[in-house]
Order: C-alpha cells, then structure tokens, then sequence
C-alpha cells in the first residue's frame, strides 16, 4: 500500500504538475511555451499584452518593492499596491508610542500628508535579453572551477557596463537552470516612494501569528504606496519639487469578483526555490536543518513574545524583528509536515534511481552522468555539516541574534582605519557618519532586557546543536573562567560592555582616541564578537564555499540531465527573484480528511475569529461598526463582504504584494502568502492542496472607501465591472 501511494505521488511530481498551477515561467518565453495552455484556461489576452519590448504591457505596472517584495501600479499618478507586511518595516519606522501607525493605520488625505520614506526604492523592469551565448564565451566543461567562473563574471560584467552605459539605468545578468541558460536584465529604480495608506495591524495583520500561512484567512494584507519622479519622469532622490510618477502602464482594477474556476495570473518576483534538487538535499533539510533552526527560533520567540505582552514601546521596536522570525520559523515546519506527506525523499530516489537506469543504458550519457547521484551522496554527507555550522552562525550574528554582540562588530571596521596610518581623516569620517545612523538604527529598536535573554539562550543552543568542529574558541573563556557556565558569563559581558550604553557609544564615535581605542579593543562584545567571526570565516566559511562549488557543478549538470532524460517536458527555472508569470484557476482544496476548504472568506469569518478571544483576532471599532450597522456600500456581495481568496498559481517569497490578476489583466487581489498544506512547494509541488492566497482587492476597495474614508483615492482607479 505504501508503495503504491508513493508511485501515486511520482506521477502527480512528474506528470501531474502540467495538470495544475505550478510553474514560474518567464515572460519573455510565454509565446513558446505558454500562451496556447494559458488562453486554454481562460485567458483573454496575448503574451504581447503580457511582455513587450517594443509598447507598453503589463510588465510595465510591476515592480520590485524595497529589497524582497512585488508591487503593482493602479494608477496613473504614481499609486501603488503591495503587502501591508512588505511596508511594515517602513511603517514602524513613522511610529511612535503617540503616533502609532501600525496599531491604528495610516492615511494621507491629500499628496501633501504622504510620508516620505529615505530609504526605500522601487525597481522596474525595461527589457530582458536571452545572453547565454556571450555569458559562456570562452568557457569550457573541463575548466577549473575557479577559472571558469571568474570567466563567466567577467563576460557577464562586460555585458552590464555595455547595457548601462550613458544611461540611468542599472542592470544584472542572473543564472537559470542552475548556470545552464542566462538573461540579462535592464532596469529603472525609483528613490522617491511614499506612504499614502495603511490599514492597522488589526486588518493589515489581522490573525497575527496565528494565521500565519493558514487558510482560511481573513488580512486585509495591504498597503499603498506613490512613487515620484523628477519633471521629465524620470527617477530622482527626494524633493519637495519631485511629481507623481506616470508608468506606462497600470492596471485597471475588477470590482466582478472571483468565482471557482476562473482564470488568475500572479505576476511578480519569486525570491527562491530548490525543484530540482536530489533527494539528499531535503533529507538535510528536514531531518537536521531545520528541527534545530526551528528549535533556536522557538526560543528566541518565546522570549520576544514575553517581554511584547508587556510593553507597548517594546512590542513596537519589535515587531518587525518578531514578523520576520516567527515567518521562516512556521514555514520551516509546514515544509517538514508538506514533505512527510508527500513522502517527498522516497519520490526523489525513485526518479533518481529511474534516472539512473537511463544514464546506464548508453555509454555516452554514463561517461556524463554516470556517477553523479554518488558524488551528490558523498558531497551531502559533509556539506549537512557546514550548512547547520553556517545557518546557526547567522542566527546569532545575523538574522535578530546576539543584537549587542553584531553592534559591537559593526565598529571594527573603524577601529582598523584608525589603528594605521592608510585611511585619510576624511575616509575615518565617513566611516563614523555610518556608524552613527547604526548607532540611531539599534538602539531606537532596541530591549537589552530581551538581548539579555536571547544571547545565552541561543548560545547554549549552539552548543548543543552545531558539531564540535566549528566551536573554535568560542567557548574557551566560559569553560575556563565560568566553568561552562554560559549564563554567568553573559551576566558579566553585559554588565562591562560600553555598547549596551547610547550615550557612551555616542561620545566613543565622535571623539575615538587612540587611548580609548586601546580600551575598547577589550570590550567583551567586542571580543565575543570577534571569536564568532573567526570560527565563521576560518572554520565554516571556506568549507562551505567549497562545497557549494561542488554542488553548483553537480547541480548544472544533473540539470542538463534531467531535462534530457525528460525531453518532452517544457521545464520552468527555479525562483531566483527574477520577473515571472505563474497562472491557474480559483479553487478550494481538500485539507486533509473530511475538511474541505472553499476558496472564498468574507467578513462574516472575521467576526466568528473575534468572537473567539484570541488577541490575534482583535478588530477595530470602526470595522466594528460598519459590520454591526452593514454599511458595506458598494463592495456587499449576498449580505457580506469577501475578503480573500486562493488558487492554485505556484508562488514563493518574494511574490509577496504580487498583483493577481484575471483573464482580462484586470487586478482581482493581492498576493500575500501560501497555504499550510502547500507550503513546501518551493522544493515540490502538489497540485491537489498548493494554493496561493490574496487578499480580494473589492476587500481593499471596501477598507479604503467605507473604512478610512480616503475614497478621494478611488478617483484615480480605473474600476471596471
């Protein structure tokens, strides 16, 4: 029965997946390969319509916003959509404890209100060329693996300076197919973006981390933004003198709604996704990776979470630090349950033993692929290592670790400059010009009761988890002064250290001397840090370049492999945060036994969840109102509103605030999330329960309109029925 169910499986991974929504397609290619199945399916237009190079499309109405989302331009005056979590960050940097604007909302009544963000960018796309050919000048199968990538870098970096030059434009060159095909991508970024509505966190985040990947879901995940541009059009820093951008295209907004079937097309910037790998890599994923990423996190939270339930200041500084681990935390687990389901491992060996059994039948493709599932096994077996060693380190320096112990390293870089005599008094300058908007960025979201907490907890979990290999001297002091005692150690560093004191690292950054440089070389965040970096760039650094070398090698080949193994199969590349086009249809799922999902939720659901009590379903008074008095205007659909919606596109990270869009490239809802049972598609697809889900734009309408009253907004949409 087990293997039956397994074979059941193969079929929906290899064949079924033409049946469904999976896919991230480039649009440049959609004529070739997709248009005749996505017209199939009920799209109305052309993939001229969809991706031109020589007239407006729709391509020209998204965008690449801030550093790791997708928005939408749905105006001709600048106005734009996307998540209400990709802004959040921005949010919270206009908050304060008397001007909350992620608990209460934002909105400007007038261009002039619109809060201007130093920061934040936006990135369209002008063109897109096939360049595999120039990018693999002069390089060779038999080359070292050194030589031939700082080929490839230089063909590639000549091709961008030859894109660019004399113009505003930037542009990069990305790698398909794992190095196997190249594409060349010109684009337009934007500096000058402001905020011009947000709805609290109450609609925005409503169901908080108790929704998170789920379905049903009922946030109102949006957000709107304007970009400005200077008089000719074109990008400019901030001025008061900057006019609202005017995009070739944006797109007119449906007010008919969604039903089960219809049509939808995500078009956006997926971040990343791993299809193609073997099965060793899900089995490190899985079985070692991320229980203890998962187990570090767990901890982390708990204690964030503690000290957030009593402290407005403090759930404010953190908000955005808890959004962002709690998010990768839950969809680590959803991947370990989504793979276990679809007993993910076993599916791979078989295609990979199928595969095997080809290469083996001709002499030509054993003396090519003969041994690479073995060299793929070897190669595993140390890198689970190095990439458990490399992952945790940057959970402590990176990703809201140890925040005293990296502040404490951001400042080594100054101290080198004014140790010598090579750096100019100008260049030391700009150094602590840096250093001081670090300075202003910790600590204005800072608890040093939290970090107090975090720090010891996570390193006991370092300990226990990464291999001995990769301790170094990191725990030399604590075992020889505090006899292993971690806890007692921290207590010490915290209390010695200048860097937990604003005042002190102030008055330190402006006035370094060498006397007091000699003293701060012996800061114990300082020097803690230091050991951290040295076991990261000594012991697990090189070891897991290397690695990574060898299977970016593995990985290119085993991708020509496969897809001539496959030849009859149009494959689509990985996610690598490049444009995309994944399509499908409106649609519930079968959850699992008896819980059948439908594909719509409305207001209604969000006052069953309140009713509940669980804090993460709080709803505003004014939604409040507007329930109990009906007043939906335009956007009641039998009795209530709708709110969101799923279906089956194949979306990732990144794909986040993507516009959703019908057969007649009209915006029906914004991309936001994926549900739990599909959550795992970004290493293997299952049709049957993979659903994206988007917040129904009549949602968004219905919030701007009835809600905050900026219905002057909606002069500059163009509604269609």
């Amino acid at each position: 029965m087990i293997r039956f169910f397994t074979i059941v499986i193969l079929w929906v991974f290899v064949v079924g997946r033409a049946l469904a929504g999976e896919g991230m397609w480039i649009p440049i290619l959609l004529e070739k390969y997709n248009i005749d199945e996505m017209q199939s399916k009920g799209f109305q237009l052309t993939a001229e319509d969809i991706f031109s190079l020589n007239q407006s499309s729709m391509k020209d109405a998204v965008m690449v916003f801030g550093g790791g989302c997708t928005g939408s331009m749905i105006s001709a005056e600048g106005l734009l959509i996307t998540n209400h979590h990709c802004g959040y960050s921005v949010i919270q940097s206009h908050s304060s404890v008397t001007n909350d604007y992620l608990k209460d909302g934002f909105w400007a009544y007038s261009k002039e209100e619109e809060l201007v963000n130093p920061n934040l960018q936006v990135r369209f796309l002008k063109r897109m060329e096939d360049v595999t050919s120039r990018v693999l000048h002069g390089v060779s199968d038999d080359m070292a693996r050194s030589h031939r990538a700082n080929l490839i870098r230089r063909n590639m970096d000549k091709i961008v300076t030859e894109a660019t030059e004399g113009t505003h434009y930037t542009a990069s060159v990305e790698s398909f197919y794992h190095g196997n095909q190249y594409f060349l991508f010109v684009n337009e970024v934007f500096r000058d973006v402001r905020l011009v509505g947000a709805p609290p966190s109450s609609i925005g985040k409503y169901g908080g981390d108790t929704d998170n990947w789920m379905w049903p879901r009922h946030s109102g995940d949006f957000a709107l933004f304007r970009v400005y541009a200077d008089s000719n059009n074109q990008p400019a820093d901030y001025s008061p003198g900057n006019v609202p951008y005017q995009p070739a295209w944006h797109f007119p907004i449906s007010t008919a709604g969604v039903k089960e079937g219809d049509f939808t097309m995500v078009f956006g910037y997926p971040g990343s996704t791993s299809q193609y790998v073997p099965s060793f890599h899900l089995q490190m994923l899985t079985e070692t990776v991320y229980p203890a990423l998962i187990d570090l996190r767990t901890a982390k939270l708990n204690i964030m979470n503690h000290y957030m339930d009593n402290d407005a200041l403090v759930r404010i500084q953190y908000a955005s630090k808890n959004a962002s681990l709690s998010n990768a935390w839950k969809r680590w687990k959803g991947e370990i349950r989504g793979l276990g389901i679809l007993d993910a491992v076993a599916v791979k060996q078989m295609f990979e033993a199928d595969f095997t059994q080809w290469v083996e039948a001709h002499p030509e493709r054993y003396n090519r692929y003969g041994n690479i599932i073995d060299l793929y096994r070897d190669t595993y077996e140390s890198y689970i290592d190095y990439r458990l060693a490399r992952d945790f380190m940057m959970e402590l320096i990176g990703r809201r670790g140890l925040e005293t112990i990296r502040f404490a390293g951001s400042f080594e870089k100054l101290f080198s400059m004014y140790g010598t005599e090579n750096f100019t008094k100008e260049q030391i300058d700009a150094e602590r010009d840096k250093l001081e908007i670090e300075i202003n960025n910790h600590f204005k979201d800072f608890s040093l009761s939290i970090d107090r907490e975090i720090t010891p907890a996570a390193m006991h979990k370092y300990r226990k988890s990464v291999p001995q290999q990769f301790h170094g001297n990191i725990f030399k002091d604590i075992d020889a002064k505090y006899k292993g005692d971690v806890n007692a150690f921290m207590t010490n560093l915290f209390s010695t250290t200048i860097f937990t004191d604003e005042n002190i690292v102030r008055q330190f950054n402006s006035s370094l001397s060498k006397r007091q440089l000699r003293q701060v070389q012996n800061d114990p965040a300082l020097a803690f840090f230091r050991q951290l970096r040295d076991v990261y760039y000594n012991d697990i650094l090189p070891g897991f370049n290397r690695l990574n070398q060898t299977l970016d090698s593995l990985n290119r080949l085993y991708m020509q492999g496969i897809m001539a193994f496959d030849s009859t199969r149009v494959f689509y590349p990985d996610a690598n945060f490049t444009l995309r086009v994944a399509y499908g249809r409106v649609g519930g799922y079968l959850a699992r036994d008896a819980v059948q999902y439908q594909y719509q939720t409305t207001l209604d659901g969000i006052f069953e969840k309140f009713a509940t009590g669980n804090p993460d379903y709080a709803i505003p008074l004014r939604l409040q109102e507007l329930y109990h008095q009906r007043d939906y205007g335009n956007y009641a659909v039998n009795g209530t509103v709708p709110v969101c919606f799923v279906a089956t596109n194949h979306t990732t990270g990144g794909n986040s605030g993507s516009p959703v869009l019908n057969g007649r490239g009209e915006l029906i809802g914004v991309n936001f999330d994926r549900a739990w049972e599909g959550v795992m598609s970004d290493l293997m697809f299952n049709p049957e329960q993979c659903r994206n889900i988007s917040v129904d734009i009549r949602y968004a309408l219905f919030i701007i309109d009835k809600f905050a009253g900026a219905s002057y907004l909606l002069e500059e949409l163009n509604l269609v029925p």
